[in-house]
């Protein structure tokens, strides 16, 4: 089987790292990766307000054809060594879906390779980064009315975007689905999510999509598991949905981190 990392991350991230494009390929490289993915988080849909602090969830507009021409380069360079391809994590807002569609339409023949993602949920009028900090996820409980509430929210928005209609550039992959796991050692589930994460799958394998096998959640302090767990994992192997291990790396050195985790579980038969 050929190892890729489908879900890594670059300089063009406000949130990561200065780490250049090369190093994160020198690593992948180094961890005898056939292929990796930058899937930098796309600029985010005109006339949307980014909730966070610093405004710095994604990158800007301006630089998307710079990231294009950049990995375009390294394609080149690296073509006896590696597979390049080139991508973009996208955010899925369900009031955004026309701005999204027009933004691939624009770039999508640019894109080899994406993911769909949610990281924003309104909640009562008002936007909120769901994975920016524990008090942000905190204060998100105390508005949903409580923890099951918000996960319902979170799991009702990942499948108004699995079953999204974002034309034909839309991501083949659905990232992170148990992203509202992040804090789950400060709040822990105490109710049963089996039958939702069900319906989840059954969407994804309806509309032929893949799911990120995201480790980053095992670097989280407050999550301690991947995204998604293991039993959720062998679920969708078990239904035949392909699992593509994705580092979220944010620096170069997180590239292939935990490989292990996803070589164990999709080696077997």
């Amino acid at each position: 089987m050929k190892k890729k990392d489908g879900h890594v991350h670059t300089p063009f991230c406000p949130h990561g790292t200065t780490d250049e494009l090369e190093a994160y390929v020198e690593q992948a490289i180094k961890e005898n990766f056939d292929s990796l993915t930058f899937t930098e988080h796309a600029p985010l849909p005109l006339g949307f307000k980014d909730p966070t602090p610093s405004e710095n969830s994604a990158m800007k507009l301006v630089d998307i054809d710079s990231y294009i021409s950049e990995i375009q380069s390294l394609k080149d360079k690296y073509r006896n060594h590696i597979t390049i391809h080139t991508g973009l994590e996208v955010d899925y807002i369900k009031e955004f879906e026309k701005e999204t569609t027009q933004f691939l339409n624009k770039y999508g023949k640019f894109i080899d390779d994406s993911i769909l993602s949610v990281h924003f949920l309104k909640l009562d009028e008002q936007f909120f980064c769901m994975d920016y900090d524990e008090k942000t996820f905190g204060l998100m409980i105390d508005v949903a009315g409580s923890l099951q509430n918000l996960h319902s929210m979170y799991y009702r928005e990942l499948i108004h975007s699995i079953n999204s209609d974002l034309g034909n550039f839309k991501p083949r992959r659905i990232g992170h689905i148990t992203l509202v796991n992040k804090f789950q050692k400060i709040y822990p589930v105490t109710f049963p999510t089996e039958s939702t994460i069900l319906n989840v799958l059954q969407a994804i394998k309806e509309q032929k999509l893949e799911i990120d096998f995201n480790v980053a959640g095992l670097r989280k302090e407050y999550c301690g598991e991947t995204y998604p767990g293991e039993w959720i994992a062998k679920m969708a192997k078990k239904q035949k949905i392909p699992l593509i291990y994705g580092s979220d790396a944010h620096s170069a050195r997180d590239i292939g981190k935990n490989y292990s985790n996803y070589d164990q579980l999709t080696s077997g038969s």
